[in-house]
């Protein structure tokens, strides 16, 4: 029995005891809610429905506490039902009962932890859609590694979710960095607020290897020659950095292709009809505090050209365009203007703001013997994805940005993740999966094969612990789908290894037989619940795009 089982379970039995009280059961939740117990001793379950919903009936919540718990200690899987305080209600599951948990995930493998509640919603996800100006930086990186889990959390729900990349190769910054290029062609000084580093020389000598002749070309031809090889090989490395990473993406959307096809135009004259751009200043202002923005925002500057928002408003509507329900942004500590005006920018075109999300994520340290690095070997003022790669390794790398809140900034300390040893939660984790799996590679020596596990012999606290924290995976999982929040899964994940860890470290609790004794149906039991455990461990990994060794 799953805590959803059990929940279910639950429900049941309170709708049927408040109809024979004469209460109406329409005072329950849709969902009753199980937790498991800070103390062990209370109990494997503890849930306050009594306490939610007593009042309501009319009853007495600790009356209706003590009903319930009747009711369900006369139900087969329930050992004991307890009441506690002014009416939560402790639960302990049969033993064979709970170990019909190790049973199910066996059964589901890889899918086990998925389910359909998001099948049919079509999801954009963009994420990570750094400038083609430089390498990505960490602040990108945080979002190559929580995008990319949200993106499979999302799948595991069954959501068609499409992974995009914006790609920012129109205006200003685009011809700051031609122009840096040609400098560093030239062996001219880096222009007032152009880009420096190690990089842009790398890239400026590709450019001229290939254009021998492309430092003497006209002024405009050669900024132009720059500009679009120099975006080509910095976006090359982009993709590649990234992949490398584990982050891949579906779609590569080009800015540029939004004013190309008079996209940002027709959408701008869509507002204007609608009265929501409005004229002021010689600029054109949308009117986003008539739907919720802290302010109107200026859309086409007094020069006549476009503002950032003006490209934002028409990808909003290609988004929607080609179909999908949800568009979630996943932007920096820099863009929270960007929540009103998006979801202003929606609701002026007359479609639904909810149909916007955006997450914003904090910064990202780095820091070594106590010390901030600030600067990179090849970026110069910034440290990148590929810095931290180098130092802690692409597993170690994706689990610390994705471990943690995008609300909370990180102080990543490269002493701590090159650690092999339990300080480092990524190596805990791993090393409980590559513990599972030489359990497995021992038992081949064994004549498991003709011994029938018996679950209901897994009394043991550390068995039981072990189970119940399994049985959660689901609920972890749909919980960071809904909040959008997949450092619960590392962090769930860093839970369970500590109880598989307490449950092998515990000898008097043999899953191979020692010397020469025959394998028993409760070793065989316990080597299902290793395996249980491997399969959770490694389906938990995979949602964060972190692999499972089989041997550390």
């Amino acid at each position: 029995m799953t805590p959803a089982d059990l929940a279910d379970l639950l429900r049941a039995t309170a709708a049927k005891v408040l109809v024979e009280r004469g209460s109406d059961p329409s005072v329950l939740p849709d969902e009753v809610k199980v937790e498991r117990p800070r103390n062990p001793e209370h109990g494997d379950y503890a849930t306050n429905v009594a306490m939610q919903v007593g009042k309501k009936a009319g009853m007495n919540p600790r009356e209706l506490a003590g009903l319930l718990a009747e009711a369900l200690a006369a139900t087969e899987g329930i050992e004991s039902a307890d009441v506690a305080g002014p009416g939560f209600l402790n639960i302990r599951l049969a033993a064979a009962a709970q170990g019909a948990i190790v049973e199910e995930i066996l059964a589901a493998g890889t899918d086990y932890g998925t389910t359909r509640s998001l099948a049919g919603t079509k999801i954009n996800l963009e994420f990570v859609s750094a400038n083609p100006t430089g390498p990505v930086h960490l602040g990108g990186t945080r979002w190559a590694s929580v995008g990319d889990a949200l993106g499979r959390i999302l799948a595991a729900q069954g959501a068609d979710v499409t992974r995009e990349y914006y790609f920012n190769d129109h205006g200003a910054q685009i011809d700051r960095f031609a122009e840096s290029l040609v400098a560093a062609a030239t062996g001219a000084p880096t222009p007032e607020n152009g880009y420096a580093g190690a990089y842009i020389g790398e890239i400026a000598e590709q450019i001229t290897t290939a254009h021998p002749d492309a430092a003497n070309l006209p002024a405009e031809q050669r900024h132009e020659l720059f500009r679009h090889e120099g975006v080509e090989l910095m976006f090359a490395h982009i993709k590649q950095t990234l992949h490398d990473f584990g982050t891949d993406f579906d779609v590569y959307f080009n800015e540029s292709s939004l004013f190309e096809s008079g996209a940002v135009e027709k959408a701008l004259e869509q507002l204007k009809a609608s009265g929501n751009l409005y004229e002021k200043d010689g600029a054109w202002w949308i009117a986003s505090t008539e739907y919720g923005d802290d302010k109107d925002r200026v859309v086409i500057k007094s020069d006549g050209k476009s503002a950032y928002i003006g490209g934002d408003i028409a990808y909003f509507q290609n988004k929607r365009a080609r179909g999908f329900d949800l568009c979630i942004y996943m932007l920096g500590a820099d863009h929270h203007g960007y929540i009103g005006r998006l979801k202003a920018a929606a609701a002026a075109f007359g479609d639904d703001p909810d149909t916007v999300e955006v997450l914003i994520g904090q910064m990202v340290n780095l820091v070594r013997d106590g010390v901030a690095v600030r600067m990179s070997k090849r970026a110069g003022t910034v440290v990148t994805l590929d810095d931290l790669v180098e130092a802690i390794g692409v597993d170690a790398s994706r689990y610390v940005l994705v471990r943690s809140s995008v609300n909370s900034g990180i102080d990543i300390d490269l002493d701590l993740w090159t650690k092999q040893s339990s300080e480092n939660p990524v190596y805990y984790v791993q090393y409980a999966h590559a513990r599972t799996c030489a359990v497995a590679r021992n038992a081949t020596e064994f004549g498991f094969a003709g011994v029938a596990p018996d679950l209901s012999l897994l009394v043991a606290d550390e068995e039981g612990e072990l189970i119940r924290t399994l049985g959660e995976f689901p609920a972890v999982v749909a919980s960071a789908a809904t909040l959008r929040e997949p450092h619960r899964v590392a962090r769930y994940l860093e839970e369970l290894a500590g109880a598989y860890h307490r449950f092998q470290t515990n000898k008097t609790l043999r899953i191979l037989p020692q010397n020469d004794d025959p394998v028993q149906p409760v070793n065989a039991a316990r080597l299902q619940l290793v395996d249980a455990t491997r399969q959770v461990l490694s389906n938990g990994l995979a949602l964060l795009g972190v692999s499972a060794p089989e041997r550390m």
